[in-house]
């Protein structure tokens, strides 16, 4: 199938993916009546008197807004508010279901980070939780963690996280089938933007040496040499790559156990991989097209392979993640998404396959897998409960 031009037709013909249906049928006077004025105001003003009964009385409890300034659109990059509109529709129609929450796309006409931090504070007021989406490194990093501290409901910049909870979900299992130890591996990780800085800190949360973990970005290995770096790459410097290794992708790969590619297409080369430790685990996640073919990869020594994509084997994509994680913490209205919240959420996916079940060509739950959210929101539940 061609899915652009097919999908081209399919949003022109219904004008976008997503309509507004009212709970209650508004067929009748007294009807009115109840939904809007006069009976409305006696809503109003308990609300007035109590701000906690909008979780009761309205559609707060189970709303969260998706929020993006165009500046980092999937494989895209930089295509603006208007452009992003469709991928924020996509994203509101995965957490209805997947989840039943209604979400709501907004696209802010600003890149300024204290306009969007500003923009969202005024907006959270009819929202159970906020979704970060698509948002441009590092602006990324502070608007998340500066809503975190001044909004009292959870804030999740899903491009990291909700990508960091699969990508761990996915080493777990394979680690269970190629027989190694979390914290024996060597981790190559093939870029520096938000989602490579959230599966670096979630694997280092759930047991990776750090040390162990080499990041690159587009001038290769990141070290305690390099020049001319953002304050968040010298922080990696410092806690990462032991050795203190510079040089190339190539360079990297020796000795390997995991690759993981958050870059761009086609930049891992299948005669690099040999140079890896026996059994390596690559998860080449560029979008659309991976940092190696499914072609290619039939080449080397591989077996187990993951991508972004549904038309491959093993879907490493956040969207195993998002809705569970989200669903969870609005059910018990938690304030944040915490990191044992993200560790419970990854443990819940991989969990949902047997060991005796796992195969190569099956190390994580397919994204249509209806079970999924369900266990991701009770692991998500219980943790914050404790």
């Amino acid at each position: 199938m061609d899915y652009f031009k097919k999908s081209l037709a399919l949003h022109k013909k219904f004008k976008g993916k997503l309509s507004i249906c009212g709970k209650i049928a508004v067929n009748s006077r007294d009807a009115l009546s109840l939904a809007y004025t006069p009976g409305v105001a006696a809503v109003s003003r308990l609300i007035a008197r109590d701000k906690s009964a909008a979780y009761t009385h309205t559609l707060k409890a189970n709303s969260v807004a998706v929020v993006s300034d165009g500046s980092a659109v999937l494989g895209l990059g930089n295509i603006g508010p208007a452009a992003a509109l469709p991928v924020m529709e996509g994203k509101a129609i995965l957490f209805k279901e997947y989840a039943d929450i209604d979400a709501y796309p907004i696209c802010l006409d600003t890149q300024d980070t204290e306009e969007i931090i500003k923009a969202v504070k005024w907006l959270s007021v009819g929202f159970g939780g906020i979704n970060l989406e698509d948002i441009s490194t590092p602006r990324c990093f502070e608007i998340e963690e500066r809503l975190k501290k001044e909004l009292d409901i959870p804030v999740m910049h899903d491009d990291q996280h909700g990508t960091a909870i699969v990508v761990l979900a996915a080493l777990i299992n394979s680690l269970k089938l190629v027989g190694k130890k979390v914290n024996a591996i060597k981790v190559v990780i093939n870029g520096a933007g938000s989602a490579a800085v959230a599966i670096y800190k979630l694997l280092v949360k759930y047991g990776v040496n750090e040390k162990k973990i080499i990041i690159l970005d587009s001038q290769g290995i990141i070290n305690k040499e390099r020049k001319n770096m953002h304050p968040y790459k010298h922080k990696i410097a410092e806690r990462t790559n032991l050795q203190n290794l510079s040089g190339n992708l190539e360079y990297a790969l020796a000795g390997a156990d995991v690759f993981i590619g958050v870059s761009v297409a086609n930049v891992l080369q299948a005669e690099w991989i040999d140079k890896m430790a026996a059994d390596p685990i690559i998860f080449a996640m560029a979008n659309p097209d991976p940092e190696i073919s499914l072609e290619n990869i039939k080449k080397t020594k591989v077996k187990i392979f993951g991508t972004g994509r549904s038309d491959y084997p093993n879907q490493v994509n956040n969207v195993l993640a998002f809705p569970g994680v989200f669903r969870g913490a609005l059910d018990i209205r938690a304030k944040e998404i915490t990191n044992q919240m993200k560790l419970a959420a990854a443990e819940a996916i991989a969990n949902l396959i047997p060991r005796n079940k796992l195969r190569f060509d099956y190390i994580i739950p397919s994204p249509l897998d209806k079970r999924v959210a369900p266990a991701v929101a009770r692991a998500v539940k219980k943790t914050a409960q404790k």
